[in-house]
């Protein structure tokens, strides 16, 4: 979301990282006449507050006109003016002009709309909370009277998890990718913690969600399942040279594995590992010594220079929705009268029709369908699972491996992958005319 135009609404709290709150006082913030977009309501008196822990500050943004999400932002005005956004409070439901963010005597924090419908809330009413605090890790937190944590914003991470956070069984146990740039709302991938590892999927029209990734290591105790994943990055060793980077997984808070997406030689504790838009996995790294250009892209999943990263081909969009993917390039746009040259407007022919009478197949050969590198298909013969298709109205086309006798039915074509091997081949549905 480096990309995304941010507009900080307001300042909360004064203090850099704790704010104190008395249990019979509310907070208020307001947007409205005179007093500006940074005003904060303290029982009828109006001030300039904050919360901030550097480089993390709580604020809003928009990417559409009139529609703000509470969210945390890392970075620093001094080293350049982009910041990014690692949290968000009300994904899918944003609020306007006029809306109040209202920490109450109760103890709940809750962002409502203007009319005063709830857009989102911690539900933390009557459970003893006397403060709220933003840790240095970009963790925000209310806690009670003895330090104890009842509410945090670790627990719920939307697209990115930050070093030290997790995902928990019983919890949130995914990521979902936000939907595009302008739509601030969940996308069509996931990167979910399973009890073996984890895993990506990508959903669209598919019935089921569709595997088009699975991390190296996986856990193999069917009796014990992985119930944490966790992001961490620490130096190696005492002179801290080198400070590598670990998805690790826990069982009853013992670790049973994991694998480390990157080893960065400076300092690499701000970082931050993030579910793109694109279904693709990045780390992204601040380094706040840094005056110019403080950001840097440590990890890149489908990238191919390790040997378990993936080619792009592998990403069910990297060629919009048709075309054939080589070496990370889209290399050709496929149609009933041959191929030709691949552009943004590569799409499939649209059927008039689900009867068999009205369509026909065409052959593609040495090319894979995006899911079945980490999904096994169905057994079958090549003719049961061209009928398969033809009496699914939904399917697009076909794809079938000679060697295994796999098959598999596309309800999304999105992007094929070209293979050496001409006995993987595939049958795209066209009208006839």
């Amino acid at each position: 979301m480096a990309a995304l135009f941010g507009l900080f609404l307001f300042s909360f709290f004064a203090c850099i990282a704790r704010a104190q709150v008395p249990a019979n006082q509310t907070f208020k913030f307001v947007n409205e006449g005179e007093l500006g977009p940074y005003i904060v309501e303290y029982d009828g008196d109006y001030r300039m507050l904050g919360v901030f822990a550097a480089p993390f500050q709580l604020g809003f943004y928009n990417t559409t006109p009139n529609a703000f999400t509470l969210a945390l932002r890392m970075g620093l005005t001094r080293s350049e003016s982009l910041f990014r956004w690692v949290w968000e409070a009300n994904r899918g439901n944003p609020v306007g002009e006029n809306a109040t963010l209202v920490f109450g005597r109760d103890g709940n924090l809750l962002l409502a709309h203007a009319d005063g419908r709830v857009a989102w809330q911690t539900n933390t009413a009557n459970k003893g909370v006397v403060g709220l605090e933003l840790l240095p890790t970009g963790n925000m937190v209310l806690y009670d009277s003895k330090g104890n944590f009842v509410w945090q914003s670790f627990d719920y991470p939307t697209d990115t998890l930050l070093v030290g956070q997790s995902l928990k069984a019983g919890k949130t146990s995914k990521l979902v990718s936000r939907a595009s740039e302008k739509e601030n709302k969940d996308g069509a991938y996931s990167l979910v913690m399973e009890p073996k590892g984890v895993v990506l999927y990508y959903k669209s029209k598919s019935p089921k969600p569709l595997l088009y990734y699975r991390f190296p290591e996986t856990y193999s105790n069917e009796k014990l399942p992985v119930d944490q994943l966790t992001f961490n990055c620490g130096p190696e060793r005492g002179d801290g040279y080198a400070y590598p980077m670990t998805v690790e997984y826990f069982v009853a808070n013992s670790s049973v594995g994991g694998f480390s997406p990157a080893r960065p030689k400076y300092n690499s504790t701000l970082s931050f590992l993030r579910l793109g838009i694109d279904g693709n996995v990045r780390v992204y790294t601040y380094d706040d010594n840094v005056d110019w250009g403080a950001w840097e892209m440590t990890f890149r999943l489908f990238d191919g220079d390790q040997y378990w990263e993936e080619s792009q081909c592998h990403l069910p969009e990297r060629c919009g929705s048709f075309g054939i993917c080589e070496e990370s390039q889209c290399v050709a746009c496929p149609s009933s009268h041959g191929l030709s040259g691949w552009s943004k407007t590569c799409a499939p022919e649209k059927l008039t029709s689900c009867e068999a009478k009205s369509f026909h197949y065409y052959k593609l050969e040495g090319v894979d369908h995006f899911s079945s590198q980490y999904t096994i298909g169905s057994a079958t013969n090549e003719v049961d699972c061209g009928k398969k298709c033809t009496s699914d109205c939904k399917c697009l086309g076909y794809f079938y491996n000679r060697d295994s006798s796999r098959c598999w039915i596309a309800y999304d074509l999105k992007t094929l992958t070209k293979v050496a091997n001409s006995t993987h081949v595939g049958y795209i549905k066209a009208p006839n005319h």
